[in-house]
C-alpha cells in the first residue's frame, strides 16, 4: 500500500494503521472503541477551528477538548448548504497542503472543492481495499483479475481511489469511463473484450447501458466477454437491481461502496453484499430527517458523520442526506464494521397513494423477480377521479413483468400499468450525476424541479451509440 511521507503524517498513520489492525482482527471492544473516538474527536474538532475560517466561526465558543461522544449532539451540524456557500473557507488548510483536488460534479448546485491530503487518502482507501482482498479471496483465490474502472477522471475521485486500490490489492486496471469523448462505448466494450476483464466498477446505470450498447455493437454478452463481477457504485442500487445485473450479464453484481466526494467512503462490501461502515474513519449519528433530531448511533434514518481524520476538509456532523439503516443484522465476514443499508436520498423520497415511500421501495415494487430488465422508469400521474396512477416502462432483453401491477397495488395502493419498450429516455442514465428520483421518476402531477431539469438536459446529451 502507498503510504505518504512526511512528518505531519507519521503520527497519525502509525496509530490509525495500528487501530485498523485491531479493527479487522476483530479485537475492538468497547473500551477500545470509546478510547480511540474520544481520542480523536477533540483533535478534529480542534483542528477545524485553529484552521478553518468557516468551522472557527460555526464552532465558536466550542471547547474543542472536552468534545466526546457524549456531548458530540450539541455541536451544530454542517450541510450541503454550508458547503456551497463556504466554498474554501470549510478547508482546513490551503489547497497546496492537498495530494489531489476534487470537486463535487455541480450538475444541481454549485461545486464545492474536496481536497484530500495523505491521511485522508490512506483512511479512505484503506477499508476499499480491505473489501476487495475478502471478495477476490472468495471469487479467485490467490489469483488477481483485471479490473475496468468505468468512471469519470479530471476532478473527480473515482479513478484515482479505485486505481490506487486495485494497486493495493495487486490488479491491473483499464480506465475506460464509457461516456468520455476519448473512449465511447463501442471502445470501453473492445477493450473489456480484448483485456478479458473479469471485474468492472461502474455505476449501475452504465452496467445496464453497457449490456444495451453491447447488442447494438453485435456483441454476444455471455460468449465474448470475461467479466464475473461488477461493482457497483454512485448511486442507490437495491438487491433487486444487483439481481437484475446478474440476470443481464450472467455475473456477481456487488454494491460495492458507499461515500461521497465530501465525506470520502463510508462504507464498503463484504464478500456476503453486506455494506458496513468504514467504522475507525467516522462518528456516526441516525438522525430523524425532518426534525434534526439525534437518535443515536443505530437505527434508520439520515446518516450524520463526524470525520476522525484531521486533513484538508475534515466535517464535524455532516448531514450527509442519505436515508440509512445502520447497525441491524450481523454478518460473519472479515469486515467488522455495523451493517449499513443505504436506502435512498432524504429528497427522494416520494408521495404515492396517501403514503411517503422512499426511493428503495419504489425499486423493489419495479424490479423484484424481473429479469433482463436494461432500464426502467415510473411515470406517475393523477386519474380521472384525482388518484395517482403509475406507469412503468421497461427495457426488456428477456423476461417478463407480470408481477409489477400487483406489488404497486399491494405495496402503494395504487393501480399501475406496464410498458415494454426498446427504448428509454437516457434521462434514466442519469442517476450518478444528478439523483435517482430525477432519473428514475416522472412525476407529471407537479411541475419538473430543478433536479428533473437538469437531468433531462444532461440525458439529452448521452447515450450508448456514442
Amino acid at each position: 500500500m502507498w503510504l505518504p511521507t512526511g512528518k505531519e503524517y507519521e503520527d497519525f498513520l502509525t496509530e490509525f494503521l495500528g487501530v485498523c489492525d485491531t479493527y479487522y482482527a476483530g479485537r475492538m471492544d468497547d473500551a477500545a472503541w470509546t478510547s480511540w473516538y474520544d481520542r480523536r474527536l477533540p483533535e478534529v474538532v480542534r483542528h477545524v477551528q485553529a484552521r478553518s475560517p468557516f468551522y472557527g466561526r460555526h464552532l465558536a465558543g466550542v471547547d474543542g477538548a472536552a468534545v466526546s461522544t457524549a456531548n458530540l449532539a450539541r455541536l451544530p451540524f454542517t450541510t450541503k448548504d454550508d458547503l456551497r456557500r463556504e466554498m474554501f473557507d470549510v478547508l482546513s488548510g490551503d489547497v497546496s497542503d492537498a495530494i489531489f483536488f476534487y470537486e463535487t460534479t455541480g450538475t444541481t448546485g454549485r461545486a464545492t472543492p474536496c481536497p484530500r491530503d495523505g491521511a485522508e487518502i490512506i483512511a479512505s482507501n484503506t477499508h476499499v481495499t480491505e473489501s476487495w482482498k475478502s471478495i477476490f479471496r472468495h471469487h479467485f483465490g490467490d489469483r488477481r483479475p483485471a479490473v475496468g474502472l468505468m468512471g469519470p477522471t479530471e476532478v473527480h475521485s473515482f479513478g484515482d481511489t479505485l486505481g490506487d486500490v486495485a494497486r493495493n490489492v495487486g490488479s491491473c486496471n483499464a480506465k475506460i469511463w464509457p461516456y468520455s469523448p476519448v473512449i465511447g462505448f463501442a471502445k470501453a466494450l473492445q477493450l473489456m473484450k480484448d483485456l478479458k476483464l473479469e471485474v468492472i466498477v461502474c455505476t449501475p446505470g452504465v452496467a445496464l447501458n453497457l449490456a444495451k450498447a453491447a447488442v447494438h455493437y453485435g456483441y454476444d454478452l455471455h460468449r465474448d466477454f470475461a467479466v464475473k463481477l461488477f461493482f457497483v457504485t454512485g448511486e442507490m442500487c437495491t438487491p433487486a437491481l444487483a439481481a437484475n445485473i446478474d440476470s443481464v450479464w450472467g455475473v456477481d453484481t456487488y454494491n460495492i461502496l458507499y461515500g461521497s466526494q465530501e465525506a470520502f467512503v463510508i462504507g464498503t462490501t463484504c464478500r456476503n453484499k453486506n455494506m458496513h461502515l468504514s467504522a475507525p474513519n467516522y462518528v456516526a449519528e441516525i438522525i430523524d430527517p425532518d426534525t434534526g433530531a439525534s437518535l443515536g448511533g443505530a437505527g434508520t434514518g439520515e446518516l450524520c458523520v463526524t470525520t476522525l481524520v484531521t486533513g484538508v476538509k475534515p466535517l464535524v456532523r455532516y448531514r450527509t442526506g442519505d436515508l440509512v439503516r445502520l447497525g441491524e443484522g450481523s454478518c460473519d465476514c472479515e469486515l467488522k464494521g455495523p451493517r449499513l443499508d443505504v436506502v435512498g436520498r432524504v429528497l427522494d423520497r416520494i408521495e404515492l397513494g396517501g403514503g411517503r415511500h422512499l426511493a428503495s421501495e419504489i425499486e423493489e415494487a419495479v424490479l423484484t423477480g424481473v429479469t433482463g430488465c436494461l432500464g426502467f422508469q415510473v411515470i406517475i400521474e393523477h386519474d380521472s377521479y384525482g388518484a395517482d396512477s403509475v406507469t412503468i416502462r421497461l427495457d426488456l432483453m428477456s423476461g417478463d413483468a407480470a408481477g409489477i401491477p400487483g406489488r404497486f397495488a399491494e405495496r402503494f395502493g395504487v393501480a399501475a400499468t406496464v410498458e415494454v419498450v426498446t427504448e428509454l429516455d437516457q434521462i434514466t442514465s442519469t442517476g450518478a450525476f444528478v439523483s435517482w428520483k430525477a432519473a428514475r421518476i416522472k412525476d407529471l402531477r407537479t411541475a419538473p424541479d430543478h433536479e428533473a431539469q437538469v437531468a433531462a438536459a444532461l440525458g439529452a446529451r448521452r447515450g450508448y451509440t456514442t
